[in-house]
């Protein structure tokens, strides 16, 4: 009972006009004449889904390169020679064609009302739902930064271990939880380039062997597809269950505990004392998992925004204005 009365809470904080400082849903209500920001973007992020459900796991990794880097404010989408894209953890980072859609559609209906880092927000949310996660109540309020540095840009890679990604995501104000949540959740329809974790299919830690803690079955298929000293860096999905590899469910946390996640922060998580319990209620519980994942979201896309007079309402998200 004391699980169930924990859902019914979030889905009722999840329903709510809600809000964390000056960001609230609804924002923009009445702020572009009758049209309606929030179905504009959904209709940008639709069509673009129905022909490439891969945007999913883009956006979300959008998201959570702009929000862990300065705050949730753009930053991520200036063009510039030192700008935040060129970094190398952002050189792979996609979808800025479907946010420039979306900014040049609202644009047209009310210019200069809607900022670039709210329309990565409302998209992600957007792309979550047509992957048949939570459609979070999400919100909205932001403005766009005026800086962008590649030397602003420490996120964690790959390979990091529980305790130091507990550390990381609680230096933004993130709990355990959270941090399981974020990276399932992103991890859930993402995928990865075998360069990533091909040390864990044959070398790893300097061993000569696989990973020990990889299912054997799933290592022996991975290296037929991410053969050693091949020129090609093959993508593999995050999620092996070939029917939810593009849906945002707690399957990936059942792989995980199964020993069959691909990543080697994913897999650690299963078995560190830290987060083992965490990963264990969210593969038992789908619904507990969206729910919490949803609330999650929404924490993350309030972190360090600008609001109010801060910051500006970039005509093109790429360009201050």
């Amino acid at each position: 009972m004391k699980s169930f009365g924990v859902v019914v809470f979030l889905l009722a904080l999840l329903n709510l006009k809600i809000c964390h400082g000056a960001l609230q849903t609804g924002f923009y209500v009445g702020k572009c004449g009758r049209q309606n920001v929030e179905s504009i973007i959904r209709n940008v992020v639709r069509q673009r889904f129905a022909r490439d459900p891969t945007i999913v796991a883009a956006l979300l990794r959008m998201q959570f390169h702009d929000c862990f880097v300065t705050g949730c404010d753009a930053s991520l989408l200036l063009n510039g020679p030192t700008s935040e894209k060129t970094s190398p953890p952002n050189l792979s980072v996609r979808g800025y064609d479907l946010i420039d859609q979306a900014k040049a559609a609202v644009e047209r209906a009310c210019p200069r009302v809607v900022s670039c880092a709210d329309i990565i927000a409302i998209a992600t949310r957007d792309a979550v739902a047509l992957a048949k996660g939570i459609n979070y109540r999400v919100q909205t309020g932001r403005r766009d930064g005026l800086t962008s540095q590649a030397r602003n840009v420490n996120l964690p890679g790959p390979s990091i271990s529980v305790p130091s990604s507990i550390s990381f995501f609680g230096s933004k104000g993130f709990t355990t939880r959270d941090m399981v949540l974020l990276i399932g959740g992103g991890h859930t329809v993402g995928v990865a380039h075998c360069s990533f974790f091909q040390d864990r299919l044959f070398n790893f830690r300097n061993t000569g062997r696989r990973d020990p803690s990889m299912n054997a079955n799933l290592a022996n298929t991975l290296r037929g597809r991410c053969p050693r000293g091949s020129p090609v860096d093959n993508i593999i999905n995050l999620d092996q269950t070939p029917r939810s590899s593009f849906v945002v469910d707690n399957g990936y946390y059942r792989q995980i505990r199964a020993g069959k996640g691909i990543l080697e922060i994913d897999q650690a998580m299963a078995f560190h004392p830290s987060t083992r319990s965490i990963v264990s209620s969210l593969a038992n519980n789908g619904r507990t998992f969206q729910t919490q994942f949803g609330a999650a979201m929404i924490k993350m896309g309030a972190l360090q925004v600008l609001t109010g007079r801060n910051g500006q309402i970039r005509r093109t998200c790429g360009v201050r204005n």
